[in-house]
């Protein structure tokens, strides 16, 4: 029997998150572990008047082209691929692993040439969400390798994914519209607004949102979702942070990492744990110093790390940054092939100050 709260979640994914309408052409993309979800998805999508197209895949299969293709064959983008970016009303991706470190053996210069070689086509994709033409979400499937990355056992990993989803609910949707209207009344706060500075134990540093948007994040592009963000003016940010939490990327975890800005772009950089990686990410391409996204995270029912940068980023308390791309809707013009989220914890003795007045302390909003 399938569990109420997974069908729950699969409503909520094609009917709240991405409003699935009659003739959509709305692509699945999943792991192969999360088939019980996906099977509930297609259900909904069906039910909805969609059209799915469902691709699985593995962790062995992704591992199998990193270490077999060459150089134009990890290049390569199937016809259908490029198909599928440009002509797809709807993508709902569905996360699982079988091993999270999966890939941690594989070169990364040899992900950087898939990497980039994509990088055009997200760009597209984020030009399409941005005009209405795409409607997308991402989550993830509870399964047995989140739940040790998250030091939890199975049942518990899975209880704390559907409260987190608001599927524990009686009405999970009215749930996200109450969020909303809590995240909205922020949102319409800073409008106008132009200079940041962010100041803690882990953080110092000034950046610009003039004639930027903060975008309401209530669970229609992440499920699940709680969160503020825009995109900082590109060559504004000027200080230092070093982020709390270690940012897992591509099967590696990068901890204790530390940027230093000047003049938007990150003059310094360094970590205790897989600094090569963290170096190689950021000259990946021209945009990827700089910063493509500046958060704060909303979400005070997830108050634990769990090594899953979209629950992790939400965690209420937190602001997070994301190097590399940018969205296009928060009028972020920096395109890079990478987009990759970094946590900061301002629980403490920490503050936000815009344009002079206080909006955000130890983890609270103020205004």
């Amino acid at each position: 029997m399938v569990d109420p709260r997974l069908e729950k979640l699969a409503d909520v994914l094609v009917n709240y998150s991405t409003h699935v309408q009659k003739g959509d052409w709305v692509i699945v993309n999943a792991n192969v572990l999360a088939l019980p979800l996906v099977t509930e998805v297609a259900r909904h999508i069906y039910r909805a008047g969609g059209h799915p197209t469902i691709n699985l895949n593995a962790e062995s299969l992704q591992e199998a082209m990193y270490l077999e293709a060459n150089e134009e064959q990890l290049g390569w983008i199937a016809p259908f691929e490029e198909m599928m970016i440009e002509q797809a009303d709807v993508s709902i991706a569905i996360r699982a692993a079988e091993n999270t470190r999966a890939l941690s053996n594989i070169a990364p210069q040899r992900q950087a040439i898939s990497r980039k070689a994509r990088s055009h086509y997200f760009q597209k994709m984020m030009g399409r969400a941005a005009m209405g033409e795409f409607r997308w979400v991402v989550t993830q499937y509870p399964c047995p390798a989140y739940a040790q990355e998250a030091d939890m056992s199975l049942r518990d990993y899975a209880d704390f994914v559907y409260k987190a989803t608001f599927v524990d609910q009686p009405d999970p949707v009215q749930c996200w519209t109450d969020l909303y209207h809590e995240q909205q009344r922020l949102v319409d706060w800073l409008k106008g607004k132009k200079d940041v500075v962010v100041r803690g134990p882990h953080i110092d540093l000034k950046l610009s949102i003039d004639g930027r948007t903060f975008i309401n994040s209530d669970g229609k592009n992440n499920m699940p979702s709680g969160e503020i963000f825009t995109g900082p003016v590109e060559q504004s940010v000027n200080g230092w942070v070093k982020f709390t939490y270690p940012a897992i990327r591509e099967g590696r975890e990068v901890e204790g990492v530390e940027l230093r800005f000047e003049d938007g772009k990150v003059a310094e950089a360094t970590a205790k744990k897989n600094q090569d990686y963290l170096l190689s990410c950021l000259d990946s391409d021209a945009g990827a110093r700089y910063l493509g996204e500046f958060a704060i995270g909303t979400n005070y029912g997830i108050q634990r790390f769990t090594k899953s940068i979209l629950y992790d980023e939400k965690i209420g308390g937190t602001l997070h940054m994301a190097v590399g791309a940018g969205y296009p809707q928060t009028g972020s013009q920096n395109q890079s092939s990478i987009h990759w989220d970094f946590i900061c914890d301002m629980r403490e003795d920490s503050e936000i100050y815009v344009d002079g007045e206080l909006f955000y302390r130890n983890g609270q909003f103020q205004v």
